[in-house]
């Protein structure tokens, strides 16, 4: 008898597995989702390429827009140097009456350098100008920080004092 109780016991075991069997069909549907998904994929593909494309696109107008707000900036900022060249000059003569013409020279030195300055930000083209900000930055880093620092303070006080003559 332990014989058949063994057989049977193997019996009831096995049929007790066969619910274990459905699982492969489980893994045909999610075979057959995973295969439908694969068909799908080429859509999403080409959804991803308009997505690239119409950032590609709008990077280029960004660049573009970029680029032409820089040279406007560029030739206002060589025309402003310019300007403030020729006024330190012609206080020159003025400094040489009232401090000394040690002082005047000193005044025309600076006028020279200003004026040598828009000179080059006006020959050079923007990407030109960017190369050398980084190498300035990427040589001395303290200053670059420390003449953002003082730019930021003087458009903070211009800003200010532009907001004080609305009120």
């Amino acid at each position: 008898m332990t014989a058949k109780t063994t057989k049977s016991t193997t019996a009831k075991k096995t049929a007790a597995k066969k619910p274990a069997t459905r699982k492969p069909a489980a893994k045909k549907a999610t075979a057959a989702k995973r295969t439908a998904a694969k068909k799908a994929a080429p859509k999403k593909t080409d959804a991803t390429k308009a997505a690239a494309s119409t950032s590609s696109e709008f990077k280029d107008r960004a660049v573009t827009k970029a680029r032409s707000v820089a040279t406007d900036g560029k030739a206002k900022t060589s025309d402003a140097m310019g300007g403030l060249s020729k006024m330190i000059e012609n206080s020159a003569h003025t400094i040489d009456e009232n401090v000394g013409a040690k002082y005047g020279d000193y005044a025309r030195s600076a006028a020279d350098a200003v004026a040598d300055l828009a000179e080059k930000i006006d020959s050079k083209e923007i990407d030109e100008i960017v190369e050398d900000a980084r190498g300035f930055v990427k040589k001395s880093p303290a200053v670059a920080i420390g003449a953002a620092a003082a730019i930021g303070f003087v458009v903070a006080r211009l800003i200010k004092s532009g907001s004080d003559k609305d009120v």
